[in-house]
């Protein structure tokens, strides 16, 4: 039985001195600027943004610093499956922390129009993303790694267990493939091999599904194949997740 499933999304890389988003920086800042749910005692709880903090010594990143975080998986796990508790854990460096807190407090990430005296019409979070880095173009120097995975508690045969279900990413190996950093390429592959098994009728639910209602054998088995593997590490160590 499964009492909780904790969702952990570590980047460990580094761009170089730019402060800049990983992914389009409208949507990004928008993620956060809002309340926090997460599903905790089989109800939804609300939190503020870098209010709730953990660290984890994670498989090949190391020790990191996540902190809760609203996502959309949250909402579908705890529709779908009967765990009591749902959370989606995200790490940040103190300096994306600094300067998001910064744009907050003084209102450039709002999406409200705002005039200038000169009597322009603008939105402070597009100006904002306008004057940020395109996350594509950092891609070339990105370094590091990323971890992902699910932090899953329970019991079996009456003991209790524990295990983490992850993949990691390594930035300079994706961009040699596809000219994109490692967040890009974890968030890319994993549509494109479940469109491939729709497509072989390998998964054909005949409905609107999500991911976790249909089998994870086929998926798992093919991200292996497209370099994107996935690992577990439980008692009895850390291994491929079909040995």
């Amino acid at each position: 039985k499964i009492e909780s499933i904790d969702i952990l999304d570590v980047n460990a890389g580094s761009h170089g001195k730019y402060f800049a988003t990983n992914f389009d920086p409208e949507i990004n800042f928008r993620e956060f600027t809002g309340q926090v749910y997460s599903w905790q005692n089989s109800q939804w709880t609300t939190n503020r943004m870098f209010e709730v903090k953990r660290t984890d010594d994670l498989p090949v990143v190391g020790e990191q610093s996540l902190y809760l975080t609203g996502h959309d998986e949250v909402h579908s796990l705890s529709k779908h499956l009967d765990v009591p508790n749902i959370r989606f854990w995200m790490s940040f460096g103190e300096h994306y922390i600094n300067v998001f807190t910064v744009l907050k407090n003084l209102g450039l990430l709002s999406e409200q129009p705002v005039r200038t005296a000169e009597g322009l019409e603008v939105v402070p979070l597009k100006v904002v993303k306008a004057v940020l880095p395109d996350p594509a173009s950092l891609a070339p120097g990105y370094t590091g790694k990323t971890c992902i995975g699910d932090l899953v508690k329970g019991s079996k045969d009456g003991q209790p267990r524990e295990l983490f279900i992850y993949n990691v990413a390594d930035h300079e190996d994706a961009y040699a493939e596809t000219d994109s950093q490692g967040i890009s390429y974890t968030a890319g592959v994993p549509p494109v091999a479940a469109a491939l098994l729709v497509a072989r009728g390998e998964w054909d639910a005949k409905r609107m599904v999500n991911v976790e209602e249909l089998s994870p054998e086929p998926f798992l088995t093919l991200l292996d194949q497209m370099g994107l593997p996935t690992r577990i590490k439980d008692e009895h160590g850390d291994r491929p997740w079909n040995q």
